[in-house]
């Protein structure tokens, strides 16, 4: 019995890391989604009887989203942090630090597959526009910056990108409404991709610069008309 009970805890155990990973993963989508709004609350026992998992791995999940920044605890959950004006220039100006040299070096690595997948998404932005569909649109910029991050070979710095863009994700979604800044930003989408496929490192460098400016104007552009 002893014995059959040890076996158990060692099995559980070993299957915890994995059920982490998947809340992670899911709760990190729905994150992404841009979707989730300050005022929504994320409740451990919630999310582990929609998972069927005990709350052991979703709190070490959401633990890990508070440590990336997705997240902060407050004494009835968790949610999305409240970023005040000068949070979201902050994050502008690293993504204007990064963002730019990360894109060179997607240019210079870029495979045959990830081209094909970054071609996918500029497709999907374009249909998106076409019908007017900002939601569309704003899942087709994600797709688009994973599919370029994809190239880039420092995963350290890919990752901290990937975060960043997340923290000001609810900005685009909110600009992506506009047609003509949405026109934009799908022509920055192409410039980048032409880039890549020429595996032009200074020209990616500086469509990037000019993608993430104009997401940076926008956003000055929406507290300059809400103020």
């Amino acid at each position: 019995m002893i014995a059959n009970m040890q076996v158990s805890e060692e099995n559980s155990a070993a299957n915890q890391p994995s059920l982490s990973a998947s809340a992670y993963d899911y709760l990190l989508a729905r994150l992404r989604s841009g979707l989730l709004r300050a005022s929504d609350k994320l409740v451990e026992a919630d999310i582990a009887n929609q998972l069927g998992v005990s709350r052991v791995p979703v709190r070490q999940a959401l633990l890990q989203l508070v440590a990336e920044g997705y997240l902060v605890s407050t004494p009835r959950g968790y949610k999305v942090p409240t970023l005040t004006p000068q949070d979201v220039e902050d994050v502008f100006e690293l993504r204007l630090l990064l963002e730019p040299r990360a894109a060179a070096l997607a240019a210079r690595d870029i495979t045959a597959e990830q081209l094909q997948r970054v071609g996918l998404a500029v497709s999907e932005a374009e249909r998106a526009h076409d019908m007017n569909d900002a939601s569309g649109a704003f899942s087709a910029g994600r797709h688009f910056r994973d599919a370029w991050l994809a190239a880039v070979r420092n995963k350290r710095l890919a990752s901290g990108i990937a975060r960043y863009a997340d923290q000001v994700a609810l900005v685009r979604r909110m600009t992506l409404g506009n047609f003509e800044r949405r026109l934009a930003v799908i022509a920055g989408y192409q410039d980048l991709r032409s880039a890549f496929v020429r595996h032009d490192s200074i020209t990616a460098h500086d469509a990037m610069l000019r993608l993430v400016l104009g997401a940076q104007r926008d956003f000055a552009e929406l507290v300059q008309n809400s103020s």
